[in-house]
């Protein structure tokens, strides 16, 4: 470092010498330095503030650098500068005021990974980015599962999940792929030549969905969760009670944390006559639009919501409701209608932020309108009661008189 800063000032003494032996005055010779300097200043400030993003970027870049350089010289204590980093960080995540939206720590960033890894518990294996090959490693396999029985094994790196290559993939759309793999079969790429791997899921029987018919005649159809095969469970389980008689319809998505858009479309197809469904946003306002066929099911329809209905529940409750196909009994959302992704950092932590946003047929922003109120509020003062009906005898309205789920109850008084 030293010899090259020597040889820098060696080129420009001899530079100032040829000028100055040429005859030009030792005024000009300033005055082309200085402009020299003050247009290099400009170059210099200009492609900081590229790089940083702009004049108000680096305004709130300096700010942070002048309160950093206040505690440095008046705090009392000693500073974890590192520690006072990440809570910086934390607090622009917080400031958009946006609950689903935080920050990680790089130890909080690699908690999340392993914990996250486990989501993939019923097939049978957990995985983790690998930065090197663009894959994803496997770091467990769980005995008797279809990845073991498949022949997955620990270490092994998938490139491609159905032919569709991981490399542009984060962590989130390949946890989202995979869930949508759930009770069929699908096939593994792995690096290095160890070929393909096919997966059996077709005969796990996840249980999303739970139906009987009510004494009074309605169907009863309660649904878990969004993920992989619930929405034709629940397509089959409405079919399967109307066969038996239902003249009514009582879908409940209390406590349902959401899941797959694909599996919502699947039932708001069976149910609604064509046109829009709903619909995905991203910052860029590119829109995906999803929409139904003609095809539909005409009949009373209740649908039970509460605060523990998230996301793509709360999404088939509002669609319901906009169409007028149905009328909402419970207690309102919280409109936890943005769906999530987790950018990793350059120094090994993390933001998990909203990126897209669901929209109704009518282009209503579910999350920004606070959630979805029902039509009528009813609240239950026995939690555990909800969904209980069975063994009950029913009382002079028809109803299952006997049990405590009171929204349930108001529900089916309303069908009949």
């Amino acid at each position: 470092m030293r010899n090259i800063f020597l040889n820098i000032l060696a080129k420009l003494y001899l530079g100032l010498k040829k000028i100055l032996n040429a005859g030009i005055p030792l005024k000009f010779v300033v005055i082309l330095c200085a402009l020299v300097g003050f247009f290099t200043y400009l170059r210099t400030h200009n492609t900081m503030l590229r790089a940083i993003g702009g004049n108000e970027e680096f305004e709130e870049a300096k700010r942070y650098i002048e309160i950093k350089d206040l505690v440095d010289e008046h705090y009392i204590d000693e500073v974890d500068r590192a520690g006072m980093a990440d809570s910086a960080a934390a607090a622009m995540i917080v400031g958009l005021g946006d609950p689903w939206s935080y920050f990680m720590t790089a130890d909080e960033y690699k908690a999340y990974q392993l914990s996250t890894a486990n989501d993939y518990a019923d097939i049978g294996f957990s995985i983790v980015k690998d930065n090197v090959t663009g894959g994803f490693q496997v770091i467990s396999v769980y005995p008797a599962s279809p990845a073991a029985m498949a022949g997955l094994g620990t270490g092994m790196i998938i490139t491609a999940v159905d032919g569709q290559n991981l490399a542009e993939y984060s962590t989130d759309e390949v946890r989202t792929l995979i869930r949508s793999k759930l009770n069929t079969k699908f096939e593994l790429e792995i690096l290095n030549g160890q070929g393909h791997i096919e997966v059996d899921c077709s005969n796990m029987n996840a249980i999303a969905v739970n139906y009987r018919l009510e004494k009074t005649g309605a169907a009863y159809v309660q649904i878990h969760n969004f993920e992989a095969g619930s929405g034709q469970a629940a397509v089959d389980a409405i079919e399967y009670l109307l066969g038996q008689g239902a003249d009514s319809l009582v879908i409940d998505v209390r406590n349902n944390p959401g899941g797959l858009p694909t599996e919502v479309a699947i039932l708001l197809d069976y149910l609604l006559p064509a046109g829009r469904l709903f619909s995905e946003v991203d910052k860029k306002g590119v829109v995906s639009v999803t929409e139904s066929d003609s095809m539909n099911l005409q009949m009373p329809t209740c649908v039970l919501i509460n605060t523990g209905t998230f996301g793509e529940a709360e999404l088939c409750a509002a669609v319901l409701k906009e169409w007028g196909w149905a009328t909402l009994m419970g207690e309102p959302t919280s409109g936890n209608t943005r769906t999530q992704e987790t950018l990793p950092l350059s120094d090994g932590s993390a933001i998990r932020l909203s990126t897209k946003s669901y929209r109704t047929p009518s282009g209503v922003d579910i999350c920004a309108a606070g959630g979805v109120v029902p039509d009528y509020i009813v609240y239950n003062s026995d939690e555990s009661a909800t969904g209980t009906t069975e063994g009950t005898t029913g009382g002079e309205d028809g109803t299952a008189s006997i049990s405590n789920d009171e929204q349930l109850m108001a529900a089916l008084r309303l069908l009949s």
